[in-house]
């Protein structure tokens, strides 16, 4: 979110970040590490490095940030991965959690930076 606030090559030092959104340096450089591997945020080295984003805020989306950090976004590991659920097959749940999965896949999609970073901030 910090990051939104500025225009695509605008670079942020990790201290800057850090201490503006309270997150410990150690464990946003392991973030930003993730952002950059996925494309989503670049970094600078240097006396005056840092990072910034890859891409405008309005075309990175949560779905991306999350998985770039987490990994795959499961429900329930039978959505992702039914072929090791011995019961999906006949499972009257797994239905359930397809469409469930789906309706989160698309709500976090659609959700992007540019559209979180206008939202006031509750104080």
């Amino acid at each position: 979110m910090y990051l939104a606030r500025y225009p695509v090559g605008h670079v942020s030092s990790l201290h800057d970040v850090g201490q503006a959104q309270d997150i410990p340096e150690s464990f946003l450089a392991k973030i930003f590490q993730s952002l950059v591997h996925a494309g989503l945020a670049t970094s600078q080295r240097g006396a005056h490095g840092g990072f910034s984003l890859a891409h405008p805020a309005g075309e990175i989306s949560v779905r991306q940030l999350i998985e770039a950090v987490d990994g795959p976004i499961s429900l329930n590991g039978c959505v992702l991965w039914p072929e090791e659920c011995r019961r999906s097959n006949g499972c009257t749940m797994h239905a359930a959690w397809e469409v469930a999965q789906e309706r989160l896949m698309a709500v976090l999609e659609d959700v992007t930076l540019e559209k979180l970073s206008a939202v006031p901030v509750a104080s």
